[in-house]
């Protein structure tokens, strides 16, 4: 049977043993190792972590070096444009006696055609039309772009009505393409209109036509395009009493060309469909 003295010499033996884990004065060792080994094994790890580093650095630079500046390397994913509308809702509802319910879509219209103003246009080129503006052989990175001017909406361009219509209940939609670099449609592009259901109603298209000319083709990227305004077709929708109060739901189709409008699994692709409602 262990006497008392025992008992205390095995606990000093234990925390002995417990404190050399950490620092052996002894040997000099902390944690098991000396100073030396802990020099060595931190000299690995730095010369290895540092190499992986490199190894990284280096991937990333041949992987940048592979890269264009204006062009993304891979853009198959959306070869044809999807159209949009603006104002940028497919719900238009208000009322043309009651300026405070039509006046955020004026303020819509009227803000996104800022870009669209003579004196940003007039920093454009004036370009030959029914031809592409190609620019591939171009010295110069910064590419040129074509006029286009918010005057070209005639009546739907907020300059002699700057309500675009909404007041007398004939409101205008402008409609783009998205861009896409490269974009070259074969053909001649327009956009077309009709409400879904067998109720005619009249239209007015701005450019004539609904035309989309070539000449704002090929867009050559954010980068390098900075002045490219994509072209726009207006749509003035000429009510009448018996429109209003109705929920109208009108289908607008890129037409004329190559362009895509038909993919059931893209319902925006080539064409965008809204719906409005003129409260009188």
């Amino acid at each position: 049977m262990a006497t008392t003295e025992d008992k205390v010499v095995a606990k000093q033996e234990n925390a002995t043993t417990w404190k050399d884990s950490f620092y052996n004065p002894r040997t000099g060792e902390f944690m098991g190792r000396t100073a030396s080994s802990w020099a060595l094994i931190l000299l690995f790890y730095l010369v290895f972590y540092a190499f992986l580093a490199g190894m990284f650095a280096l991937t990333m630079w041949v992987m940048l070096m592979t890269l264009d500046d204006n062009v993304p390397k891979y853009q198959d994913r959306v070869p044809f444009p999807g159209l949009a509308i603006q104002p940028n809702s497919l719900d238009i509802i208000y009322n043309k006696s009651e300026p405070l319910k039509y006046a955020p879509y004026v303020q819509k219209l009227e803000s996104f055609l800022l870009s669209y103003n003579d004196t940003e246009q007039e920093k454009n080129e004036e370009c030959t039309r029914g031809e592409y503006f190609l620019q591939d052989d171009a010295e110069d990175m910064e590419k040129k772009a074509c006029r286009f001017k918010r005057g070209f909406l005639s009546l739907c361009s907020g300059l002699s009505d700057t309500n675009f219509g909404y007041s007398e209940g004939k409101p205008c939609i402008l409609l783009k393409l998205n861009r896409i670099i490269g974009l070259k449609p074969r053909g001649d592009p327009y956009i077309t209109c009709a409400v879904k259901k067998d109720e005619p109603v009249q239209m007015q298209y701005f450019p004539r036509e609904g035309s989309i000319d070539k000449m704002y083709f090929p867009y050559y990227g954010k980068k390098a395009h900075e002045t490219y305004v994509q072209p726009l077709v207006a749509v003035k929708l000429l009510l009448t009493k018996e429109d209003y109060n109705k929920e109208l739901a009108i289908e607008c189709k890129v037409e004329g060309s190559d362009l895509r409008n038909n993919d059931e699994r893209d319902k925006f692709l080539g064409r965008v469909t809204f719906r409005i409602k003129v409260e009188a």
